[in-house]
């Protein structure tokens, strides 16, 4: 065993998440760091790595939340020291891998540096970034999906929670084709014809009205009279249509002076007369 796997299994602080990703296995409880001499491994055999976390952002939400730090003052110092711990252990097993963890761990230097750093202060009004509030928002934004992952992975999934059922049905489909001969199809036929020859469209003529003729014909019923009741001006078997124009022509008449509409107590029965001038007149 290596003198690093040593210092690790005695150091009580040591999460065992931490020893599990980088021991290859566990016996009787115990990580297993290096393979047991005289153990033989086929060429062709199947090797199988499980890690323990995702990520860097993966492993340092572990760390915060395994010894209840407060996200958004996370101390720097103990947190990059165990991270550390575990970047340099991972890094002896898989390179590929500990380039990730690697670029987290300098950002965790910079961060730390510069908080050990005095503020300069400024006379401009430009707003220094926090390093260390960028890492708890990428962290909270990291828990958030991991959090909706889970929650979609526990929806239920085909092939896993539950298989679909097939039944196979029998469709027997009646024939659409009604049972008919030709002598009842020509005679439909014909009677579709003949009902199509009776049809009549109806048209609705538009029934053109002038004020104009209405105004002679309303001038000649009151001269006629000398003195005519308003209401027999108009004549309801001829439509609203008839009796609008006839109202227009009375109102017409009346202002160009030729009738006079009289009323003699309010509610009364109105009466038009026709409006006599005289030669040396210009008044009634």
């Amino acid at each position: 065993m290596h003198a690093e796997s040593f210092s690790m299994l005695a150091d009580p602080n040591v999460p065992s998440s931490l020893l599990d990703g980088v021991a290859l296995a566990r016996l009787y409880g115990e990580p297993l760091f290096h393979m047991p001499d005289g153990l033989y491994i086929p060429p062709d055999a199947l090797e199988v790595f499980l890690e323990s976390f995702e990520g860097p952002l993966d492993l340092l939400l572990y760390l915060i939340r395994k010894q209840k730090f407060d996200i958004l003052d996370i101390p720097m110092a103990v947190l990059t020291e165990q991270y550390m711990q575990y970047v340099e252990l991972i890094r002896k097993r898989n390179l590929e891998l500990a380039a990730d963890y690697l670029v987290m761990a300098a950002n965790l230097m910079q961060i730390k540096s510069q908080l050990l750093l005095p503020v300069k202060h400024t006379d401009t009004d430009e707003e220094v970034q926090d390093p260390q509030a960028e890492l708890a928002r990428r962290l909270l934004e990291y828990e958030r999906i991991k959090l909706a992952a889970q929650h979609l992975d526990e929806v239920p999934r085909e092939g896993r929670e539950f298989v679909k059922a097939y039944v196979t049905i029998e469709q027997t489909h009646a024939s659409m084709w009604p049972d008919v001969d030709e002598e009842a199809l020509i005679a439909a036929w014909q009677s579709l014809l003949n009902q199509a020859k009776l049809k009549v469209n109806h048209r609705v003529a538009r029934q053109e009205l002038s004020v104009r003729e209405y105004m002679t014909s309303v001038l000649r019923k009151v001269s006629e009279s000398g003195f005519v009741e308003f209401q027999d001006l108009f004549d309801p078997a001829e439509g609203p249509s008839v009796a609008i124009v006839n109202y227009l022509a009375i109102l017409e008449l009346a202002k160009e002076g030729l009738i006079k509409i009289t009323q003699a107590a309010p509610f009364a029965p109105l009466y038009v007369s026709v409006v006599l001038w005289k030669e040396d007149e210009n008044v009634l």
